[in-house]
């Protein structure tokens, strides 16, 4: 008893360095790694397109010089200063074969989208383009599940919901008000993951906080148009904003 009191308590630990919270089933730790490293990606894209706005909706510029390439190569440095993995020596990084394979799919389906919008991106005379952290983050994560199979997907409570792509299901909602919490650590990409379908799939979320970038569109004054014309929700530094959902099956 008192050696199985030992694993028990050395597991629990390995998935709090981590920054992965214990759930009543415990998933494959590689499974869960990969969902934790997708969610960080698709995150870093969002990010990197919210660096780019300015420039975006510059009505005066014509060709902005964000090429796809140009966005992999932010998305890249971003991936890395959160997740220490290096996606240009992914070969050699100590990441699960899953994510060896997966990673650079999702980088793709992110140049991909970051393509299509290049004639908007570019159009002289016009401010805002519709293309934010958001739309990218939607089309970006439909590309890759339907490449490969892998559910990814950001999403956000019903109160706070603007695009019915995003909406939660039941799992996802009820995490989300986990995340809602206060409480809730802000910082260090603290996932949660737990095994359904009988243990044949593992689900893991990483929450999103509201940033400085947030509140132009999401802030206050609540109840205002903001800039897309979206009835800004009045949200607070700090508040959840939503979540990257994965479902993976259990290797």
């Amino acid at each position: 008893m008192k050696r199985m009191a030992v694993i028990i308590i050395s597991v629990v630990f390995v998935s709090l360095a981590m920054g992965v919270s214990p759930s009543p089933a415990l998933a494959d730790a590689d499974t869960v790694e990969t969902g934790r490293l997708l969610a960080i990606l698709l995150d870093s894209g969002r990010v990197t397109i919210a660096g780019v706005q300015a420039l975006i909706n510059d009505p005066e510029k014509g060709d902005k010089g964000f090429t796809p390439d140009v966005f992999e190569e932010g998305v890249i440095a971003k991936f890395k200063d959160r997740s220490g993995v290096d996606l240009t020596k992914l070969k050699t990084e100590k990441v699960p074969a899953q994510a060896k394979q997966l990673l650079p799919m999702l980088v793709e389906a992110g140049k991909k989208v970051v393509a299509t919008y290049q004639p908007i991106l570019n159009k002289q005379g016009l401010a805002y383009k519709n293309f934010i952290p958001a739309t990218w983050g939607t089309q970006a994560a439909a590309i890759f599940t339907a490449r490969t199979g892998t559910y990814l997907k950001q999403t956000t409570l019903d109160e706070v919901l603007r695009n019915p792509k995003n909406k939660a299901d039941e799992f996802e909602a009820a995490v989300m008000k986990k995340f809602a919490d206060p409480a809730y650590p802000r910082q260090g990409e603290k996932i949660v993951n737990e095994m359904v379908d009988g243990g044949k799939t593992t689900r893991v979320m990483l929450p999103l906080f509201h940033v400085k970038g947030c509140l132009p569109c999401h802030g206050e004054p609540k109840g205002e148009r903001d800039i897309s014309g979206y009835i800004r929700e009045g949200g607070k530094l700090g508040e959840l904003a939503g979540a990257i959902s994965v479902k993976l099956s259990q290797r």
